[in-house]
Parts: C-alpha cells; sequence; structure tokens
C-alpha cells in the first residue's frame, strides 16, 4: 500500500491543492475563451455548471489553507466532492437536454440566483446565460460540451474517491 501512504502525504502538502486549483483555473480560462473569443453563447445549464467547477476550485482553496490539518484538508475533500457531485448530475441533466430534446422537457431560459447573490447582474461577462441547452455548438473527439464535462467531473470523482481512501493509509515520511 506504498502508492496509497504516498498519496495520503501528497494530499498534505499545499502542492497537491495548488494542482487541483490549477485545472479549475485551465477549465475557466477555456470556458471563457469558448464564450468571449469563439462566440459561444453559454445556456443556463453551462453556468451553473461553471458554477458547479467553481466549487471545486473553492475546495482547493480550502486545502490550501492547512493541508496538514486533518480538520481543514477534509473540508477541502467534502466541498470537493460535494461540488464535483453536483457538476456531474448537472451536466447529465445538460447531456439528456442536448440528445433526448422535447419541448417539455427544457432547461430554464434565465440563470436561477438567490435575490442576496445576483452573480449575473454582479458579473455579466461570467454568468449571464443566453444560449440554448439544447443545442450542440461545439464537440472534440464527438463528445460535446456537456459530455466532456461529466468526463471531467467524473474524473474529479474518481481521483477523489481514490484521495480519500487514501488518507486510511500512514502517510508515507
Amino acid at each position: 500500500m506504498t502508492f496509497l501512504s504516498a498519496l495520503n502525504a501528497f494530499s498534505q502538502r499545499r502542492l497537491s491543492w495548488w494542482l487541483l486549483l490549477g485545472f479549475v483555473v485551465f477549465f475557466e480560462i477555456a470556458a471563457l475563451y469558448f464564450q468571449h473569443v469563439m462566440m459561444l453563447a453559454p445556456c443556463v445549464m453551462c453556468i451553473y455548471e461553471r458554477i458547479a467547477m467553481f466549487g471545486v476550485g473553492a475546495a482547493a482553496l480550502i486545502g490550501v489553507i492547512a493541508p496538514d490539518n486533518t480538520v481543514v484538508r477534509w473540508a477541502g475533500l467534502l466541498v470537493w466532492g460535494l461540488a464535483s457531485y453536483k457538476g456531474l448530475m448537472l451536466s447529465l441533466e445538460h447531456v439528456e437536454y442536448q440528445f433526448n430534446p422535447s419541448p417539455f422537457y427544457t432547461c430554464d431560459l434565465f440563470v436561477n440566483f438567490p435575490e442576496w447573490a445576483p452573480l449575473n447582474e454582479w458579473a455579466p461577462w461570467l454568468f449571464e446565460a443566453y444560449g440554448d441547452c439544447s443545442k450542440i455548438v461545439w464537440q472534440f473527439l464527438t463528445l460535446s460540451m456537456p459530455q466532456w464535462l461529466v468526463v471531467i467531473f467524473a474524473g474529479n470523482l474518481v481521483a477523489l474517491a481514490v484521495i480519500m481512501i487514501a488518507q486510511l493509509f500512514k502517510p508515507k515520511a
């Protein structure tokens, strides 16, 4: 179980959490490139998926605070899991809109944020939705953007599961 011990030790270093944040930043920059350079209009589901990705980033920031502190590390892991799970569920729903379109099963026309946090008003360039959820506007290796998000969020959950299992093993010195 040397690998799991080493992974536990790695999860207790800031580098691991900075790497997670780096992935989030990469995906967010890609999303903004698609939106503002390629002019692909984000839909409501895209914005909600973006917020889930920000949740993974928040988890990384929690972990960076004190990765060697068990409580802080587990808080980061918990937020990472919740955000990744929510992102996966949103992405699967988005894929359903794209591949089984129906006039009776559609996403909202406008983003729905709490009154106390109207993100689309504070940063419309980042949180305003004006695209159609059922439209496939981009594909790479035959997968649409929401399908790639399914892969990304599922990959996050797999990585998280391995790291959580590693927490049960004494860190390798």
